[in-house]
């Protein structure tokens, strides 16, 4: 992200902070001239709290409510540690201002370069990395959410999934899904599957993607392929996949849209693609030789060794998906692939039957139980 050639640091963080905020489609404001009806989403500079709190680099109004606060650091700050601080300012909202929630529930902490997010929605509530801010409309849904539903947020339930039942999945699968479900409830960013050629990878992820969907309450989901001809692959995989207990298909309940264009379907719940497309949907192209597509993501990444960076897309927010499952993912983590990963506020799954150390360095050294070769020829699921 270029940073505009300003003055002092403070002044280039926060003009960086300016435009990611507008962006993200939210109207600034100076605390002498507030109007918080002027749109769903009002960001106003230096707002001061109530006594002892101090003031508020951004005070973020939401639907006329006061909703969050932006704390605005200098680059190279480390901004872990200032969590405590948003969270103090959180609770410092003067009580003659109308909120739905106190203390404030969304709590950023920004260089301008470097952001982090804090939303006290979730349990055990702790900062992550993003790459922008969310849109106003994504906070105001997150709100309604749990005004209507203490607790229905993700995270939340993520740790209440129903017990996972047996039928119709062999015991590895079985084992893998019990232990990714149990990495998402103890909020672990990233998970590896390792599971050999043969054994059920995909149908392996069609039994998570609808519980995410079914029971967590996952909006949308991603997954990405190497290649066009492997999305093709995971769609016949859905439209073949029975809801266990109920019988329909998969795709007689949820939209599942293999991209064959640069825009995502507004109501697919799964949106299968090509990372090579992605990339240039992310940057904002408006459409995507298909021809491309039938090449590897690796082979594309050896031709491109100093990719251009991605910026914010206000057509596709932070916030578009909840989980992105990235089949073969020892292929698509790096180079020009890796930030288009991070470009979302997602959990990360990986699927792959030959991780490296680089692909185990991603994913946190976080690998669900591995199913090996000799695992699979010892169940007799693969042949020796």
């Amino acid at each position: 992200m270029t940073i505009p050639a300003l003055g002092r640091p403070e002044d280039r963080a926060r003009a960086n902070i300016d435009r990611l905020l507008t962006a993200a489609g939210w109207l600034l404001q100076n605390r002498d001239g507030i109007n918080i009806e002027a749109g769903r989403g009002i960001a106003i500079r230096e707002f001061p709290l109530a006594p002892g709190h101090g003031f508020a680099d951004y005070l973020l109004y939401v639907d006329g409510y006061a909703a969050g606060v932006i704390e605005a650091k200098k680059a190279g700050v480390p901004l872990i540690g200032v969590e405590i601080q948003t969270a103090r300012y959180s609770q410092g909202l003067p009580r003659n201002l109308p909120a739905p929630r106190r203390p404030l529930p969304f709590c950023y902490q920004s260089t301008g370069v470097e952001t982090r997010f804090t939303s006290f929605l979730e349990p055990d509530a702790r900062s992550r990395p993003v790459f922008g801010f969310h849109r106003p409309e994504a906070l105001a849904g997150w709100l309604e959410a749990d005004l209507k539903s203490p607790g229905s947020a993700l995270r939340g339930r993520l740790r209440i999934m129903p017990p996972l039942p047996r039928e119709g999945l062999w015991d590895h699968q079985h084992r893998v899904i019990a232990n990714l479900e149990q990495s998402l409830a103890r909020n672990h960013p990233r998970a590896l599957i390792h599971m050999t050629m043969g054994s059920g990878k995909t149908f392996t992820a069609c039994n998570f993607v609808y519980r995410l969907i079914a029971h967590a309450g996952a909006r949308r989901i991603l997954f990405l392929v190497d290649r066009r001809t492997l999305g093709r692959q995971a769609l016949n995989e859905f439209q073949q996949f029975s809801i266990p207990g109920d019988g329909r298909k998969f795709t007689e309940i949820y939209n599942v849209q293999l991209l064959s264009s640069n825009t995502i379907d507004p109501v697919c719940r799964v949106a299968i693609t090509t990372i090579q497309r992605l990339y240039s949907i992310l940057k904002g192209e408006p459409d995507y030789d298909s021809g491309n597509e039938e090449t590897s993501a690796a082979t594309l990444a050896q031709l491109r060794k100093a990719p251009d960076p991605i910026e914010y897309n206000r057509a596709v927010p932070v916030e578009t998906f909840d989980f992105i499952v990235t089949d073969e993912c020892h292929r698509s983590i790096y180079n020009l692939w890796r930030q288009v990963l991070e470009y979302f506020d997602s959990f990360v799954i990986g699927l792959t039957a030959t991780p490296s150390k680089n692909t185990l360095g991603f994913f946190n050294q976080n690998v669900m139980p591995s199913y090996t070769y000799a695992d699979a020829v010892a169940d007799g699921v693969n042949v020796d």
